[in-house]
């Protein structure tokens, strides 16, 4: 730790709590406090809330939840995991049926992109922090893929809507504390194919909470299931549900080289869009399946379907 200190949102990321994003919501929460470094002829400080933006410095004490922060980081790991329906994407091990006791990892490890509860599909575990927030941050523009089966059989005229973008209210915690009636959003313009007489995919870059359960029922649907195959060019592939693995070292070079590209364009100021995103996708054939040869990302073949107008500079999540 330099001189400087460590931001303490992400003093918690590294430390495999949490993102930074929901280390400063504990900080803002009150669930953090920091007992500062004493002299050794001095009583020891008092433990102290702490507030955002503060720094931690060499010989500091973090508490989240009353518990202590290890000094020493743990090494980095990378794993990939099939949550099934019913687990619960939250670090808080009071939550019946959390995500941690549910992967029972040796280290602590925090999720990169939640699935809500009733979804199923491919979820990122890692502690290594700066990873997951760039894999996390929407305008990083990172492709995620989902299969939906919704209620009713799908038409021509829902799979362009949802291509196009759908008005949405976003009434979860976050965005009712800004607004008590909720925030209305358009979402960004994505791939849509239809997969069956109900179901069809849907390639999201960003994540509004529930986003495509808000998506159908704007437009009318429910979602029966909803399933996460991809993130970036990782896949479900031979990952069977509620089972964990971890990443391969070319896997993390490839998930980490697309986040240094995004955040590259981003600091200079260039184009966050859908250019250069491509290098993140597994490839296809003509018929728009994933071809088998990608030999990191062997994806089962997908039913031809109707594609969404041409997308411009945005995606969606869940």
């Amino acid at each position: 730790m330099t001189d400087e200190g460590k931001r303490l949102n992400k003093y918690i990321s590294d430390a495999g709590i949490c993102s930074r994003r929901e280390a400063d919501r504990l900080i803002e929460a009150g669930k953090v406090e920091i007992q500062r470094k004493s002299r050794k002829d001095e009583p020891a400080n008092a433990v102290l809330p702490a507030h955002t933006g503060d720094r931690v410095f060499h010989g500091d004490t973090v508490f989240v939840n009353g518990r202590e922060l290890p000094k020493k980081e743990p090494g980095r790991v990378y794993y990939a995991y099939h949550k099934p329906r019913g687990i619960v994407c939250t670090s808080d091990r009071s939550v019946k049926e959390n995500i941690i006791d549910a992967v029972g990892l040796p280290v602590k490890v925090t999720y990169a992109g939640r699935l809500d509860k009733d979804s199923s599909g491919l979820i990122i575990l890692t502690n290594d922090g700066a990873f997951s927030d760039g894999l996390m941050r929407a305008s990083a523009y990172h492709e995620k893929e989902y299969v939906c089966t919704v209620d009713r059989p799908v038409t021509r005229e829902f799979i362009e809507a949802m291509g196009s973008g759908v008005k949405i209210l976003l009434d979860d915690e976050e965005h009712l504390r800004k607004n008590p009636k909720g925030v209305y959003v358009t979402t960004r313009p994505c791939e849509v194919r239809q997969t069956g007489e109900r179901r069809f995919s849907i390639v999201l870059t960003q994540g509004f909470n529930r986003q495509i359960r808000r998506m159908c029922r704007a437009l009318g649907y429910g979602v029966t299931s909803l399933v996460r195959t991809r993130i970036m060019n990782l896949t479900l592939a031979g990952l069977a549900e509620g089972r964990v693995r971890a990443l391969t070292a070319e896997e993390v070079s490839s998930l980490g080289k697309g986040v240094r590209k995004s955040a590259a364009r981003r600091d200079s100021g260039g184009n966050s869009g859908r250019g250069g995103q491509r290098e993140n996708r597994p490839a296809r054939d003509q018929a728009g399946n994933t071809k088998r040869s990608d030999p990191a990302h062997r994806e089962t073949s997908r039913h031809s379907g109707t594609k969404s107008p041409a997308r411009g500079s945005g995606g969606g999540k869940r």
